[in-house]
């Protein structure tokens, strides 16, 4: 199970820090990414975090957010700074054992249930 939190409303420029805690499994083992999905838009892949604390971002978000993981609190983080209007989005973490091409979001097993961010 994945629980995310953190989204809210804030203005262009500014900046939020999403969490997600796991539960039923070790996230340190596995592959987990941060998705986004806009009304009418596809589930896009934001960022995802390796095993090993490999990180990969897609270039719209590239230089403004970083993903991290607390393996102690088996906790996924998103930090995301300079936020702009286009980055709202209902945000999604997602977790699979295996890599693989990290952005297609039907590869992953477990979902959480989203967090929504508006900004202004």
């Amino acid at each position: 199970q994945l629980v995310e939190s953190g989204g809210g409303s804030v203005q262009a420029g500014g900046s939020l820090r999403l969490s997600c805690v796991a539960s039923g499994f070790t996230a340190p083992r596995y592959y987990m990414a941060w998705f986004r999905q806009a009304p009418g838009k596809e589930r896009e892949g934001v960022a995802v975090i390796d095993k090993y604390g490999g990180t990969t971002y897609a270039d719209t978000v590239k230089g403004r957010f970083t993903i991290s993981k607390d393996g102690a609190k088996n906790t996924l983080y998103l930090e995301m700074n300079s936020l702009k209007p286009e980055d709202t989005a209902m945000y999604y973490c997602a977790a699979v054992h295996k890599g693989g091409v990290w952005y297609d979001p039907r590869r992953y097993n477990y979902w959480g249930q989203g967090t929504q961010v508006t900004v202004s």
